[in-house]
């Protein structure tokens, strides 16, 4: 297996700001975060697993700041997707459909903090307990266009390049 990025922690001064901009009720578990891991051999996807206990009730939306960044080799993107058990048993649905980081947004303002942003399609209230895995990153290879001429280079987080 080739290998092309390497997960570790934002600091926790970046942690601590995200974690009280977005769930200011929430304690601070930068220690207890854990590193996005492979289940088994055979997973395509890294597990990323939630820093804090959440309960979404139905239709609820939430932010949930990782506490992870990735480097990422150059024509690589890292795209996350809900689990596919909490998807189907739960409605459980990422608002962007497949969140996208780029291999730049690791240089980001906000140190390439991956945050995803959950809603709760489903009828039942759901608990995700600190430490369960909650979306699951894939590394994907991308290809440009012969006549490509972009060179802008990213200076933000969320939303930035369309500035």
């Amino acid at each position: 297996m080739k290998q092309v990025a390497k997960f570790m922690k934002v600091s926790s001064f970046q942690f601590e700001k995200d974690l009280k901009n977005t769930n200011p009720e929430k304690e601070n578990g930068y220690e207890q975060i854990i590193l996005p891991q492979r289940a088994t051999k055979g997973s395509a996807g890294y597990d990323f697993f939630i820093p804090f206990d959440l309960e979404l009730k139905s239709g609820e939306t939430a932010i949930i700041p990782t506490g992870i960044r990735v480097q990422i080799d150059e024509g690589y993107f890292l795209a996350l997707y809900p689990k596919s058990g909490l998807g189907f048993k739960f409605r459980l649905r990422l608002e962007n459909t497949v969140g996208i980081i780029d291999s730049d947004y690791f240089y980001s303002d906000n140190e390439g903090h991956i945050m995803v942003k959950m809603t709760n399609c489903g009828d039942k209230t759901l608990t995700l307990n600190k430490g369960k895995a909650f979306t699951q990153g894939i590394f994907t290879e991308f290809f440009i266009t012969y006549d490509d001429v972009t060179d802008g280079v990213r200076n933000g987080g969320f939303g930035s390049t369309g500035k």
